[in-house]
C-alpha cells in the first residue's frame, strides 16, 4: 500500500464540501490522518477565502487510478473544470505525494510543485508530517516550513469531524 498525502480546498461552502471530501475518502480508503483546518487568502485571485489541508491516506491504486477517483469526488462535489486556473471552486483535492515517486507518473507531475511553494500546503503538511522529507529536495518538511518566508496569510480555524475537533483556531495576526 502506498502511501499518499493530498491536498484538499474549498472556498465555496467550504465547511460542506471538506466534510463531504473527508467522509468520501474515509469511505474509499479507511483511516486517513488529518491536518488542521487552515483558512487562507486566495492565491492567484480575488475571491472568497478558502479552507485547506493536508490528508494522508494508504492505496493500492496506482497514481492515474487515484488521480481518477480523486477528480470524480470534485465532481461529485459540483466542481467545475470550464473557468480559469485560479478560480473559486467548491472542491480541489490534489495529490502532493504518493511515497517517495518523483516526476512525471501516469500524468502526474511527484511530487506536486506546489507542495513547497503555497504555505496553505506546506504549514499542514509540516503538521501532519514534520519529520518526512521532500521527495526531491530531500529536506524535512518542519525544516521547509521553518525556512519559509512568502508572504502568504493563512490560521488555523476550528473544524470539526465526525463528532471530534480536527483543529483549533489560533489568534489570525494580520
Amino acid at each position: 500500500m502506498a502511501e499518499v498525502l493530498l491536498s484538499l480546498g474549498s472556498n465555496l461552502e467550504r465547511e460542506r464540501y471538506i466534510l463531504s471530501a473527508l467522509d468520501t475518502l474515509a469511505a474509499h480508503f479507511g483511516e486517513l490522518s488529518l491536518s488542521s483546518v487552515y483558512e487562507s487568502e486566495s492565491v492567484g485571485f480575488n475571491g472568497s477565502p478558502f479552507y485547506n489541508m493536508v490528508v494522508g491516506i494508504h492505496t493500492d491504486l496506482s497514481v492515474g487510478e487515484l488521480s481518477r477517483v480523486l477528480k470524480q469526488i470534485e465532481d461529485d462535489n459540483g466542481r467545475q473544470r470550464n473557468g480559469p486556473r485560479f478560480c473559486s471552486r467548491t472542491l480541489d483535492i490534489d495529490i502532493l505525494t504518493y511515497d517517495d515517486l518523483t516526476g512525471e507518473v501516469d500524468g502526474i507531475l511527484l511530487p506536486r510543485d506546489e507542495v513547497d511553494k503555497n504555505a496553505f500546503v506546506l504549514w499542514p503538511l509540516a503538521e501532519l508530517k514534520p519529520e518526512m522529507l521532500h521527495p526531491l529536495r530531500q529536506i524535512s518538511y518542519s525544516r521547509l516550513w521553518a525556512d519559509y518566508n512568502q508572504n502568504q496569510k493563512l490560521w488555523p480555524v476550528d473544524f470539526y469531524w465526525q463528532g471530534r475537533q480536527i483543529s483549533v483556531s489560533a489568534h489570525r495576526s494580520d
